[in-house]
């Protein structure tokens, strides 16, 4: 097994310190009322949340720890790798809680394992994994609250891989949906959360296997099936009830939903993306390489001292529906901007105000900047002037000093 250390995201930390100076505009008047459990739906892109409900509540979080164990898994394992069954991680599972019947001894691939865990819900691959990833069981609990740490979820802590109940077992609608957010920059959790269902060949222990998923909005032709939703992980406990996180993407609009302790999690999910998709959408603030203003650079040439400052990435805002944006640029220039500069230089910032929210990035030179020839020029005509009256002085003095002697 090949085991990548895990690296400490320290962006994913400032999108989450800067997501709680929103101001909140959720729970608008034509918002779903929803009386049950806890609720964080939010923009994936700017962690704008666009609805909560006891948000920051510790909750247990069931089977959706397994966001957990799938991307630890995938950040220190390759999915062509080969797991074999311990009996202390398929023989523990107690009763009532999903398996997919994994045999001690049976040999699996990560990727396999994977799709039993995030599409199923197999508490034994959770286990399975955990084991192989970890080592044994109680070092990957310990890497996964090492993770919880580094992403600043600082109101989850996990004693298992699965979800089993403990009243130490616990996190919020609000960590989950910013540790889904993180899974999502994964492409293979991505592409394996989405699945309405797994096949499994046959291993050294059983024949071929098929499992449906147990997120039912990614199956389609029943009741819950929501075309938007391309993510998800389920979750359920007597003591939980039943929980659901998931994602969806409509219209360039990227979503998360957390939906904890909620019996009609389904039901309750869809109106939540139906409500944000009806109500907002992303738009562009400004684009990349928009003239911001010009300036005129000292010590510049002629030629080149007229300057356009631009925009060096567009700036997207999650605004309500038919919003009209007239804003005013904030710009903060760098000290002391003088040639030679070349195309694509820093030059500041800029920042824009939406709803007390400020969306910033920096801004760029146009073109090259060249340094004025003027100074050379004066600097060149002032050395060959000295020299001129230095020869002059010496031909004055030869001249005298002839006089002298004649």
């Amino acid at each position: 097994m090949k085991f990548r250390k895990p690296f400490i995201i320290l962006t994913f930390i400032f999108l989450i310190v800067f997501s709680n100076t929103y101001i909140n505009i959720t729970n608008a008047s034509d918002a779903p009322i929803i009386d049950t459990g806890s609720i964080y739906l939010m923009d994936s892109r700017t962690t704008r949340p666009l609805y909560t409900k006891d948000a920051s509540t510790r909750m247990y979080p069931a089977s959706t720890t397994k966001i957990m164990t799938a991307i630890l898994t995938l950040e220190n394992c390759n999915l062509d790798e080969v797991a074999t069954a311990s009996f202390n991680a398929v023989s523990n599972i107690p009763e009532g809680y999903s398996i997919a019947d994994i045999q001690i001894g049976e040999q699996l691939t990560i990727e396999q394992l994977l799709e039993l865990l995030l599409v199923y819900s197999a508490n034994d691959a959770a286990n399975v994994l955990a084991e192989y990833v970890g080592g044994s069981i109680d070092s990957f609990v310990s890497m996964m609250n090492t993770k919880l740490n580094e992403l600043g979820l600082v109101d989850s802590h996990f004693t298992n891989a699965y979800g089993l109940h403990d009243e130490n077992h616990y996190t919020t609608a609000h960590d989950l949906a910013f540790l889904m957010k993180y899974c999502l920059q994964n492409d293979t959790f991505r592409k394996i959360s989405g699945q309405a269902s797994c096949a499994i060949p046959a291993t050294n222990m059983w024949g071929p296997r098929k499992y449906d998923s147990t997120n039912q909005l990614v199956i389609a032709d029943n009741q819950y099936y929501y075309q938007y939703v391309f993510s998800g992980k389920t979750g359920f406990t007597t003591q939980a009830k039943h929980c659901l996180v998931t994602a969806a993407y409509n219209n360039g609009l990227e979503l998360i939903c957390v939906v904890l302790g909620n019996d009609d999690r389904f039901n309750v999910t869809r109106s939540l993306y139906e409500y944000a998709f009806s109500n907002y959408e992303l738009k562009n603030v400004i684009n990349k390489n928009d003239v911001v203003t010009n300036i005129t650079v000292n010590g510049a040439s002629n030629k080149t001292r007229n300057l356009d400052v631009l925009i060096s990435e567009t700036i997207p805002a999650l605004v309500e529906r038919n919003t009209s944006l007239e804003l005013t640029p904030i710009i903060d220039f760098n000290n002391n901007i003088s040639a030679p500069i070349s195309q694509g230089d820093i030059l500041g910032k800029v920042t824009y105000s939406i709803n007390g929210v400020n969306y910033t990035t920096n801004l760029i030179a146009s073109h090259d900047v060249e340094k004025s020839n003027v100074i050379y020029y004066l600097a060149s005509g002032l050395v060959i002037l000295i020299i001129i009256v230095i020869i002059s002085l010496i031909i004055i003095y030869k001249k005298n000093d002839k006089i002298i002697e004649e």
